[in-house]
């Protein structure tokens, strides 16, 4: 079984991929979702991550057929 992790905007280019999808019995959480999906790239401070289209943090669990975005940092004004 596996999650669908998705990367967007600045994150995609520093990723090199924008979905990619994981094992889900390794993952366990979304920064383990990050680790499997990001080739060994670090998470960037102040990343947002969302599972199934909610808000959450890297610590949240994770399970087959989830969805994990991971969205940089949102600033405007």
């Amino acid at each position: 079984m596996t999650i669908t992790v998705k990367f967007f905007a600045s994150l995609r280019e520093a990723v090199g991929r924008g979905e990619v999808e994981v094992d889900a019995a390794r993952a366990e959480t979304a920064e383990g979702a990050w680790r499997l999906a990001a080739g060994g790239k670090p998470i960037p401070d102040n990343v947002l991550v969302a599972v199934n289209l909610e808000y959450t943090h890297l610590g949240a669990s994770v399970q087959a057929g989830d969805e994990v975005a991971f969205f940089p940092p949102v600033t405007g004004g």
